[in-house]
């Protein structure tokens, strides 16, 4: 049969039968050769999909993983960020920040209300600041928040993590998107805040 004319659920069985003779032999090295490490680790991430805990953002803007019973601890700013990155499904490039510096203020505000306007204000211009440092460090201190709760593979899904697209234009020129963007599935986001709003 033509490769081409296969389809997806074809191929996979025909793997499922493969890997079947290569368990029996003993080659896993064999095996491991074959698929790579790289295909392994996504696997993993793959595979940790199923075990995914609803995030639930409470009315006062408490980050409960409900399905582990464990709350995530973040900063005001961190859970304004976190939340600007999850109403934007399709990601944000770093250096496009400024074009959500507003939401991201009304965020911050929302989250935090008694904290004073100029601090959220300085914050806000740091965080969408293309040449400040302040968002890496950010999104490192909110990967680190779920990494103390989840494993290394779960946490492919709660990180505001790259995704990097390729763009042609009419030209023979190629260039790329670096998107930032959280994975979770959003059926899995409960936002309670949104009936006080």
């Amino acid at each position: 049969m033509d490769e081409s004319n296969r389809t997806a659920e074809e191929l996979a069985q025909e793997l499922g039968r493969l890997v079947k003779l290569l368990q029996q032999t003993g080659r896993y090295d064999l095996m491991l050769k074959a698929i790579s490490v790289p295909v392994v680790e996504q696997l993993r991430i793959e595979a940790a999909r199923a075990k995914l805990s609803r995030l639930v953002i409470t009315k006062n803007f408490r980050f409960i993983l409900a399905d582990y019973n464990k709350e995530v601890t973040l900063t005001p700013v961190h859970k304004a960020l976190y939340i600007l990155f999850l109403n934007h499904d399709e990601g944000i490039e770093f250096k496009d920040l400024g074009d959500h510096r507003e939401e991201l203020r009304r965020l911050y505000k929302m989250v935090a209300p008694m904290i004073d306007t100029a601090k959220i204000d300085d914050t806000v211009s740091r965080l969408t600041n293309p040449i400040d440092n302040a968002i890496n460090e950010k999104c490192s201190r909110i990967k680190a928040a779920f990494a103390d709760l989840v494993d290394e593979y779960t946490l492919n899904y709660y990180m505001i993590s790259s995704h990097t697209t390729r763009h042609f234009n009419s030209s023979s020129r190629v260039w790329f998107k670096r998107l930032k963007l959280i994975t979770l599935p959003r059926k899995l986001v409960i936002r309670e805040y949104e009936d006080t709003l």
